[in-house]
């Protein structure tokens, strides 16, 4: 196993010109992380390429791995040409992939509102999000890439229907990114999910979240899960996810994989990320 660090833990002070993204494999370096996952937000790889050759650069000279490239994308449209569109942008983005070097690469693949994300639209959907997964994992072959979907955005973000767009699929090098946190905004328990989900993952997303019943009616920080609940970022061994049961199950099935911590907590990122890193390594040594 190699415990990293995705840059989207580190995005508010990239995005400040606190840090910049070429600063964050070094930073990750000095806090005992193994690899960084690129997650292209306040930069963009597209209309930078040169920033490609640069992270790579960064990445060496730190002596960490670059695991994964991840980027959104939403094949849930009704118009065929912004469907066409989609599926190209994503294929260009496995081209930054294999540019930077990295064998994974995560997109998203459909997001709707909890009110529109009922099963019968996602077995309605099914036929084009399986049609435009295919095409793109079928481009990033040529260049030994996996790609997967997250459990996430509501829409695909409980265990079973990751596992239904998987099976659809039916590529090889199309699995999942399992996010251990992102099962609680489907309202769905963790452990169980994970349970579920671990044997089709290409790669470990670590988060942890503070979990309140609809009752509590908070505010400025919190989002809603799909059921009305309430949630909010936190360290990494802080809140409400069983991460030590978690990792205990990763740890049991074998996986040696990839493991990267994201932080989305209001602390500081990172005085957030660093004490997630340090809890989880904690973690990983005790289970």
């Amino acid at each position: 196993m190699k415990l990293g660090l995705s840059s989207y833990s580190l995005h508010r002070d990239i995005a400040s010109g606190k840090l910049s993204i070429l600063d964050a494999p070094r930073w990750i370096k000095e806090q005992g992380g193994e690899h960084i996952e690129i997650v292209p937000i306040s930069f963009n790889l597209i209309e930078r390429p040169e920033l490609i050759d640069d992270i790579r650069r960064a990445a060496d000279d730190a002596g960490i791995d670059i695991s994964n490239y991840a980027v959104g994308a939403n094949f849930a449209v009704e118009d065929e040409a912004a469907y066409r569109r989609t599926i190209e942008e994503t294929k260009a983005h496995v081209d930054v992939a294999h540019r930077l070097g990295v064998k994974r690469m995560r997109h998203d693949v459909a997001s709707r509102p909890p009110a529109e994300a009922t099963i019968q639209r996602f077995e309605a959907d099914l036929p084009k999000l399986v049609e435009a997964c295919r095409e793109v994992a079928d481009y990033a072959a040529q260049y030994g890439i996996t790609t997967s979907v997250e459990n996430h955005g509501y829409y695909i973000q409980a265990s079973d229907r990751v596992q239904r767009l998987v099976s659809a699929v039916d590529r090889p090098n199309f699995r999942t990114t399992l996010d251990v946190g992102n099962f609680m905004c489907a309202d769905e328990n963790p452990l169980m999910a994970v349970k579920k989900n671990l044997g089709i993952a290409s790669m470990v997303h670590l988060k942890d979240f503070y979990l309140r019943p609809a009752s509590s009616a908070f505010g400025e920080g919190w989002f809603r899960t799909a059921g009305g609940d309430y949630l909010r970022g936190a360290i990494a061994g802080h809140g409400d996810v069983p991460l030590e049961a978690i990792l205990s199950v990763i740890k049991a099935s074998g996986y040696d994989g990839y493991i990267s911590l994201e932080f989305e907590g209001l602390e500081d990122c990172q005085l957030g990320s660093r004490l997630g890193l340090e809890r989880v390594r904690t973690l990983w040594e005790r289970v």
